[in-house]
């Protein structure tokens, strides 16, 4: 009886969250916080569960000390977050630079209410650190005086990812002034909530450790019982006839010069192989490469706007305009003038239905060839610390020849390279390297940096590898015997250029590869690929779940709506800890896939559902202690971050509700049912749908602050 009042409250957490995410979409956030995650019967739901497992744990006589810790470690994280919720505040202050402030405004069920401080606060400056020759904000920067009603003074430094402590207040940065002369910072006192949690998730890291490596454990048996267990698509390009542009080697040359781009300076060919993409869906056109694509409209506009090189994907569209799938700038305008004109002024003016949505993808297309013919985006030229196009206002103080260089390089190029003068190109060419080199050089990637973008730029690693792991992992369904070596070996040659991939993203953007959608699904389809590989001794079928479960996410991440353009992170990502958590989560969400396909292949081949069932539990148990270990160390980072640890963002919710899903099928001892192989993968398919939801159905319809949808 106890066991079903148990498991019944369990589950009741379980659906009041992910009813409560669904409701915030339709209600916003102030609502499901004040009715639901900030109400009396949500905490009491979580006591009552608390306290009958606390009772269950007691009556079954529990003595293995791991998971008596494991279990104490979920309470006393209760219990600090009961006494932040009744102890804690939270409240902002405005503070303009030289005006003292003694008060702020503090969080409450009425709104916003006035709270007097025991100090007065003083803006000193308030400073943006940008990347350099960019735009592109590095970090937020608040120093203020504190003066106590003594006298006494103290400094305090406010950044992103970094807070300031005194008299049991944090401060936090949270937003500034446009004028640069103001800042917003949020406050939060909670004296005891966080050390109380603190203390439970350093239990529940040792017990899971301590579970993991106990010799009498489930995990460890698992490990003992473990027995051995039982093409290539080509592309051809289309063929375009002969346009007049750049040679390749020519356009190479160019490509390698730098541009602020995106924020970022990187070389052309990264902007060319984006512009091509955009327009035509693939990094070359023809037997045109993107930088010769690039060149000929910058250098020929009027005969590369008479190419079909722009795609219309909407049928609705290319049958309202009548036009093919592929159509030229040209035929976008008539006698009457822009034959998208009247559907973007429409779209201006409210209309925003599937029509019109559509539209204004083709006109964006329209819109950056045109602002490519006129130089617009060609941020070439560098000067004191910023990158100017030929068409941008310069500063008043810049010389005369200067400024000359900068607006008629381009022209000169194009005019040298119209005249067939091959040599006077090449000379232009190096003049412009050499030219940025000698005025941008503290702006400008480092020649490894550069290196790396030109080799990851130069292969299409997603595109590929997802055509050899599909087309292997269907192959290895058939059981001959050099097909089971040619998988072994496909899949590790796969692991190393996807290996090789990601170490070229992290050494051109300086961060772990996992900072949005694209980079995240390339992560997780590397760490299916190690799991695979480190277990396939004892498993040989693993070799097919790898090859297909990562082939899968590739190919997802390459026909998707994932941007692959590398950018700089958001001042607020740049942290350890950050890629931890991420990490952390990325590899449980691997690992989980695994004990999925385990499932599909048992229930729908039938066979080896025992060894499957082995296998599954065999990555439960790490993919379970990744998912926890990694939601609270994200719960660390943001209390580092912003002053707290948990905000019941949808994200962060359903990767809750998934771990406690997990969590429920390593209760086999408890539930007999889990036991039987068919039931256990039943389960473990159905789970799979919470991983389905946290990563897509939040990203792509609940959103939130962990949406990766415009990533």
């Amino acid at each position: 009886m106890l066991k079903k009042i148990a498991f019944t409250i369990y589950a009741m957490v379980i659906f009041v969250m992910a009813m409560a995410t669904f409701m915030e979409k339709t209600k916003g956030t102030p609502y499901v916080l004040n009715n639901v995650y900030g109400s009396w019967w949500f905490s009491s739901l979580w006591a009552l569960l608390a306290i009958s497992g606390i009772v269950y744990i007691v009556r079954r006589k529990l003595k293995k000390v791991s998971l008596l810790l494991l279990h104490l470690s979920f309470v006393v994280i209760l219990i600090g977050a009961l006494l932040t919720h009744l102890t804690a505040w939270q409240g902002i202050v405005h503070l303009r630079k030289g005006e003292p402030v003694k008060s702020c405004f503090v969080d409450g069920k009425e709104g916003k209410n006035l709270h007097e401080l025991p100090f007065t606060i003083t803006l000193d400056n308030f400073n943006i650190l940008y990347h350099n020759g960019t735009e592109a904000a590095a970090d937020y920067e608040s120093c203020f005086t504190i003066t106590s009603p003594e006298g006494q003074q103290e400094k305090g430094i406010v950044s992103m990812n970094n807070t300031c402590s005194t008299h049991g207040i944090r401060f936090c940065q949270s937003g500034y002034d446009d004028d640069m002369e103001g800042t917003t910072l949020s406050l939060n006192s909670d004296p005891w909530g966080i050390p109380v949690t603190y203390t439970g998730y350093g239990l529940l890291f040792l017990s899971m450790v301590l579970v993991l490596i106990d010799p009498q454990g489930r995990f460890r048996q698992l490990i003992r019982k473990a027995s051995v267990a039982t093409a290539i698509m080509t592309l051809f390009p289309m063929q375009s006839h002969a346009l007049t542009t750049f040679s390749k080697e020519q356009a190479a040359e160019f490509g390698k010069l730098c541009i602020n781009y995106n924020d970022r300076i990187c070389p052309v060919q990264t902007f060319a192989l984006d512009f091509t993409r955009k327009l035509y869906g693939k990094s070359s056109y023809g037997s045109y490469t993107a930088e010769q694509v690039l060149c000929g409209f910058i250098f020929y506009r009027d005969e590369w706007s008479e190419e079909p090189i722009v795609r219309i994907k909407s049928g609705e569209v290319r049958h309202a305009l009548n036009l093919p799938e592929y159509t030229s700038v040209s035929s976008l305008f008539d006698d009457y003038g822009y034959r998208l004109g009247n559907f973007v002024q429409q779209y201006y003016m409210g209309n925003s239905d599937k029509l019109h949505e559509e539209v204004m993808k083709v006109d964006d297309k329209v819109m950056l060839i045109m602002q490519v013919s006129r130089g617009e985006m060609l941020k070439l030229f560098p000067y004191e610390g910023q990158w100017y196009s030929p068409n941008d206002s310069v500063p008043d103080e810049m010389e005369t020849d200067r400024k000359s260089y900068f607006q008629h390089a381009l022209p000169l190029l194009g005019t040298l390279a119209r005249d067939g003068k091959t040599a006077d190109v090449e000379e232009m060419l190096q003049k412009m390297a050499k030219y940025q080199q000698a005025y941008g050089a503290n702006d400008m990637p480092s020649p490894t940096r550069l290196e790396a973008e030109h080799i990851y730029n130069s292969i299409p690693f997603a595109k590929i590898l997802f055509m050899v792991c599909l087309t292997m992992a269907f192959l290895s369904l058939f059981n001959w015997k050099w097909v089971k070596r040619l998988s072994l070996a496909v899949l590790v040659l796969s692991f190393l250029s996807l290996t090789f991939c990601l170490c070229l993203r992290w050494i051109i953007s300086g961060y772990i590869p996992m900072s949005n959608g694209y980079e995240t699904m390339i992560m997780m389809a590397w760490m299916i690929m190690l799991a695979s590989l480190l277990v396939y001794r004892r498993f040989h079928i693993i070799l097919t779940f790898g090859l297909l479960l990562s082939g899968f996410l590739l190919l997802v991440s390459h026909l998707g709506q994932m941007d692959p353009k590398i950018t700089h992170l958001m001042p607020v990502l740049s942290s350890p800890l950050l890629s931890i958590h991420v990490s952390c989560v990325m590899m449980a969400y691997g690992l989980f896939s695994i004990t999925f396909a385990c499932g599909i292949y048992a229930l729908i081949i039938k066979r080896k559902a025992e060894e499957m069932h082995l296998l599954s539990q065999l990555f439960l148990y790490p993919a379970e202690f990744l998912l926890t270990a990694g939601i609270f160390i994200g719960a660390i980072w943001a209390n580092i971050s912003w002053g707290r640890y948990w905000g019941w963002d949808p994200k962060e919710v359903w990767a809750l509700i998934t771990m406690l899903i997990y969590a429920f099928a390593m209760h086999s001892t408890s539930f007999a049912w889990l036991r039987k192989p068919v039931h256990y993968h039943w389960f473990m398919v159905l789970a799979f749908l919470a991983v389905l939801i946290t990563y897509f159905g939040v990203n792509f319809f609940l959103g939130g602050l962990h949406s990766y949808a415009n990533s």
